[in-house]
């Protein structure tokens, strides 16, 4: 009755039956996975925020395929403002109401059934997702770490066939931190040229550098057909208020026939909703108020797990430049999952397992650096004493 896009493992997995087990019986928890900002004690200005939905102007409805000219302007301008990029023509972008359908529209815009999609590992989970319900194949592509996180070019190279279409990158990479570098960016964009291929790239986390130092985005990238994608999800933290969108870059001929081609599939769907898309500019201003909190959060509760690691030689952080996550390397002396899942049932901490990103291996947990920071404190502190006792 139901199609084999679909066929997915229903039940839950043994580690979310125990977060629900123990939160069943009320128990407090040292959550270490929060990752949705509004959970995270993270105050953005209501007043301003729910103002801007108030428009007098949604009564109208005005379909644009590709949204509303005063809400790309929006997006252009935050692209002005925080990277420098004063070209982006809005005929380049589409909007979408999140980067998932994102990835959907540029998935059914480049592949076949059965086509192939290049993508890197550790990295999040919900790719599998997304390309089963597109009919594409998903081939992971290590990311090497060495001191900082490296995309293995070599492999990348060996696994390209005639069915694949794109490269999918994450800059910064979640979980691991990792931004594509500015020599990795001119090798993939060869790589890419040499195969005919595009490159797909996730900044929704580009602003979130640890150092504070901008880094460049791929929305201006000429060296291969490439579609950015990003969202007020992470840029100003409101991922309630659906806002994605997708920019396409490259030759001049090949963005024109792409950009027309989204074009039909964002009719087809016209998911755009008129408020959001005119509050744009004021959502999107959101971010010069909540990042700046946000990266604190993240630099005080790195110092505080490296201050607490310092006292554990057994377990190390690895090296991250941006994003919201930490990875920490821990003894493997059971599966991430079952350790986690003991952490849980002993000292009331979640933790995500490793193999949850495609650790290739076990020995990795994954933590959220927006958690706040006395629940972070006692999290770690519980964590290690588990590990060393």
């Amino acid at each position: 009755m139901f199609s084999r896009r679909t066929n997915w493992p229903l039940a839950s997995n043994a580690f979310t039956r125990a977060v629900n087990e123990v939160r069943a019986f009320g128990q407090p928890l040292f959550d270490l996975t929060v990752s949705n900002p509004t959970e995270a004690g993270v105050q953005l200005d209501a007043h301003v925020v729910l103002g801007a939905l108030a428009n007098p102007q949604a009564m109208r409805y005005e379909p644009q395929p590709r949204g509303l000219l005063e809400a790309r302007k929006a997006v252009g301008q935050y692209y002005r403002e925080s990277h420098d990029i004063s070209d982006l023509d809005p005929q380049r972008l589409v909007l979408t109401t999140s980067t998932s359908e994102a990835y959907s529209y540029v998935f059914g815009l480049l592949c076949n059934p059965g086509d192939e999609i290049l993508v890197p590992k550790p990295s999040y989970p919900l790719f599998e997702f997304l390309a089963d319900l597109s009919d594409v194949k998903l081939v992971p592509y290590p990311l090497i770490y060495d001191h900082g996180w490296q995309v293995d070019l070599d492999f990348l190279y060996k696994a390209a066939t005639a069915l694949t279409r794109a490269v999918i990158l994450v800059h910064p990479n979640n979980p691991t931190g990792s931004y594509v570098s500015t020599e990795e960016r001119s090798a993939l964009n060869s790589f890419c040229s040499n195969h005919d291929l595009s490159l797909i790239v996730d900044e929704v986390f580009l602003d979130y550098a640890h150092d504070g130092a901008p880094r460049p985005s791929f929305v201006s990238n000429a060296g291969a057909l490439t579609f950015t994608l990003s969202g007020l999800s992470k840029i100003s933290a409101l991922p309630q208020m659906k806002l994605a969108w997708v920019v396409t870059s490259g030759r001049a001929e090949l963005v024109a026939q792409a950009g027309a081609r989204l074009e039909i599939i964002a009719d087809t769907f016209l998911s755009m909703n008129a408020p959001v898309q005119l509050a744009a500019a004021a959502l999107l201003d959101q971010r010069k108020r909540v990042q700046p909190v946000l990266l604190d959060r993240v630099r005080l509760n790195l110092c505080e797990l490296d201050q607490q690691l310092a006292a554990a030689p057994s377990c190390t952080r690895l090296d991250e430049e941006g994003g919201w996550y930490a990875v920490v390397r821990v003894p493997a002396v059971q599966s991430d999952e079952n350790f986690a899942i003991d952490l849980l049932r002993s000292e009331a901490v979640v933790v995500h397992p490793g193999h949850f990103y495609d650790f290739p291996k076990d020995g990795y947990l994954v933590l959220s650096l927006i958690t706040e920071p006395d629940v972070f404190r006692e999290g770690i502190s519980r964590l290690l004493r588990m590990i060393g006792n």
